[in-house]
C-alpha cells in the first residue's frame, strides 16, 4: 500500500463518497469506511459535527489527524505524484476545470434528481423541470466533449474521470436516458473498466 492512511466517513449511496472510495481502490491506498446514514441524521450528530462542522459527507480523517472534505478536493490530495493527476500544467488546469464544472453544473442537477429519487421516493415526474432542463444539457455537454476522446483529459484515467463517473453512471437512478448519448456511454464503460467496477448499465 502507499500513500496516507485514513478514515473515511460516507454514505455508501452518495456518489460523492463513491469517488473517493473509487480513487483509494484504483490507487490500493490503505483506509477504512465508516458508514454515516444521511437521511437518518447521522451527519448531524454531535460526533459526526466534531469531525466535520459542515455536517457533510464525505470527509476524510488521516491517521496524523488532520482531516479534509469536499469530495473533489479529497480527490486531488489522493491523487498527487500518482497516475490519476498529470504532470503537465496545463492539463492539470483542465483537470481542475472539468473538478469545478462538476460541483457547478453537472452535480447539483444530475446527482439532485438522484437524490429526489432514490432517498426521496419521488417518480420522475416529480422532479423540478428546471433542474432536469440543467442535467441533460450536462449530459449532453459531457457527450459532445467525448467525442474521439477516451478519457477527459489527456489519453488515461485521471481524476477528472472519476469525478465525473460516479454520479453520471447512475444518472438512469434519475430518470436520465444515456442510450442516445454513445460517446458517454462508451466512456462510462471505459472508466469502470479501468477502475474494475462493476456495469452500473447492468
Amino acid at each position: 500500500m502507499s500513500g496516507p492512511a485514513f478514515t473515511l466517513y460516507g454514505d455508501r449511496r452518495s456518489g460523492n463518497c463513491q469517488k473517493i472510495v473509487f480513487a483509494a481502490d484504483w490507487l490500493g491506498l490503505d483506509y477504512r469506511f465508516v458508514d454515516v446514514d444521511v437521511m437518518a441524521g447521522e451527519s448531524r450528530t454531535p460526533e459526526f459535527l466534531a469531525v466535520n462542522p459542515v455536517g457533510q459527507v464525505p470527509v476524510v480523517v488521516f491517521d496524523d489527524s488532520r482531516s479534509l472534505a469536499q469530495s473533489n478536493a479529497v480527490l486531488l490530495f489522493l491523487a498527487e505524484n500518482t497516475a490519476l493527476l498529470p504532470q503537465d500544467p496545463f492539463l492539470r488546469a483542465k483537470v481542475n476545470e472539468w473538478l469545478f464544472w462538476e460541483q457547478y453544473s453537472h452535480e447539483p442537477y444530475v446527482a439532485v434528481c438522484r437524490f429526489q429519487m432514490v432517498y426521496q421516493g419521488k417518480g420522475p415526474g416529480d422532479r423540478e423541470a428546471w433542474r432536469v432542463e440543467r442535467a441533460e444539457a450536462a449530459l449532453d455537454h459531457m457527450d459532445a466533449q467525448l467525442a474521439g476522446k477516451s478519457f477527459l483529459v489527456g489519453e488515461s484515467l485521471s481524476v477528472a474521470d472519476i469525478a465525473l463517473l460516479a454520479y453520471t453512471r447512475l444518472a438512469g437512478e434519475g430518470g436520465f436516458d444515456l442510450s442516445k448519448r454513445p460517446n458517454l456511454t462508451a466512456w462510462i464503460a471505459r472508466c469502470e473498466t479501468a477502475l474494475e467496477l462493476p456495469s452500473a448499465a447492468a
